[in-house]
């Protein structure tokens, strides 16, 4: 159903393959359009948003290590460091 098929990155020129799995999970999550951008570029441009947050450190309310965080912490509401976030988590789904 599916082949593997070469495309040109739009952003650096290079050609790459969107493969038959690729189109497949494409088509599985209704999307319509075919990749524009090689995995290198789309990386970067996504790794390109992150690099310009400013994080805060804050004490963790439940184990009182230090925590950095992408927003700035208020003193009305408790932050939690990553390891504890996420055992509150799994403790709330169960």
């Amino acid at each position: 159903m599916f082949e593997d098929k070469t495309l040109n990155c739009k952003e650096c020129g290079a050609e790459f393959i969107f493969t038959a799995g690729e189109q497949e999970f494409y088509s599985a999550k209704g999307f319509v359009n075919e990749p524009q951008r090689c995995k290198s570029c789309r990386d970067n441009r996504k790794n390109a948003a992150k690099a310009n947050r400013d994080y805060h450190v804050a004490i963790c309310a439940e184990c009182g290590k230090e925590a950095k965080v992408p927003f700035k912490p208020r003193e009305d509401r408790p932050v939690f460091c990553s390891e504890c976030f996420a055992k509150m988590r799994e403790e709330a789904q169960e």
